[in-house]
């Protein structure tokens, strides 16, 4: 039987699993793994991604084929690869920050005795994803949420990984037309065809804008220099050469952004344009109004006046925020 989960905290060193989907799943939990204690050899269980690599580099990974949002077959073929690793080596607990990875590496972790933690996302302003629902159903997870609000029952509360951040005016405002970095992320299956349409339609981009498109296959061509996707060290260097940074709302791309500095515009994809699985991207662009913290909106609200309000502020962080890392949390992105 699993045993208690230890307390985790900086300080009390622990050999942690640590399993995370890529994207702002990945980003969340590799900013709070310190504030858990993970040791140095602590395992990683996520996709191999570009994201991957540069966050995890150096470090003890254990790669899974990737999974899309709700494909159980895949998530059933994950956990028969990762059991075995588990059961073969010992570890104090298992923390996972989502998404269908968890429902794959919590229920192994269970099974091979170690106590497991699921954190639930930050964008996950109203209530838990399907995958703290179908985990909180199984009840052997202890579960916390980055939202007070929303707290109570199986579900206690977790720093945020938002709350080390703020927004300030910036000192260097461009002069003329900013430059821009427009980066959609890389949702395997759903592109963002509608973000650029709206670039396109009021002339926001030109040659010096930079483009990282994933899954989103353009009808026309693009000014500016237009990447399928990108490495981490490329996304760091186009995002600070830039003056704003479009990124759809995903936390990934989002944290990733605040953590170099950057305040981005966040533009909602929506389910009933065939660009996400849900509407969640929402919440994350409430919490961002909420906080302060960069500029979110939806893709009609979109505008040369947001790009230029943009401009002039960036971020500032705190450095005794929750997670403290040091590590860019950058790079192509999921949700």
């Amino acid at each position: 039987m699993p045993r208690e989960l230890p307390e985790l905290r900086p300080g009390a060193e622990r050999r942690l699993v640590l399993a995370a989907s890529t994207g702002g799943h990945l980003a969340q939990l590799v900013r709070l793994a310190p504030g858990l204690g993970a040791s140095a050899d602590s395992l990683w269980i996520t996709f191999d991604t570009a994201q991957s690599q540069s966050l995890l580099a150096g470090r003890n990974v254990l790669h899974v084929p990737y999974i899309r949002p709700r494909e159980g077959l895949k998530i059933a073929r994950a956990f028969r690869s990762i059991l075995p690793r588990l059961r073969s080596e010992e570890f104090d607990a298992a923390v996972s920050t989502g998404s269908a990875l968890a429902l794959a590496a919590l229920p192994a972790a269970h099974l091979a005795g170690i106590p497991t933690l699921y954190i639930e996302s930050v964008s996950r302003v109203n209530g838990p994803s399907v995958s703290g629902r179908v985990l909180a159903a199984m009840r052997f997870a202890q579960l916390r949420t980055q939202h007070p609000a929303w707290a109570g029952g199986r579900w206690g509360t977790h720093p945020s990984v938002f709350s080390a951040y703020r927004t300030v005016p910036r000192a260097d405002r461009p002069e003329g037309p900013p430059r821009l970095f427009i980066t959609l992320g890389t949702l395997r299956g759903y592109p963002f065809h509608s973000i650029i349409d709206r670039v396109l339609e009021f002339g926001l981009a030109d040659e010096n804008t930079v483009w990282q498109l994933g899954e989103t296959e353009p009808a026309t061509e693009l000014p500016g220099q237009v990447h399928r996707e990108v490495s981490g060290a490329d996304f760091d260097r186009y995002a600070r050469e830039a003056d704003v940074v479009i990124t759809h709302a995903g936390v990934g791309s989002v944290l990733g952004l605040l953590e170099m500095g950057i305040s981005p515009i966040a533009v909602v994809r929506r389910r009933a344009r065939g660009e996400h699985v849900g509407d969640h991207q929402q919440q994350l662009a409430s919490l961002m109004k909420s906080s302060g913290i960069g500029v979110a909106v939806e893709v009609d609200e979109l505008c040369p006046e947001v790009v230029a309000a943009a401009a002039r502020v960036r971020v500032e962080v705190d450095p005794s925020g929750p997670g403290e890392t040091g590590t860019s949390l950058s790079g192509t992105d999921l949700p």
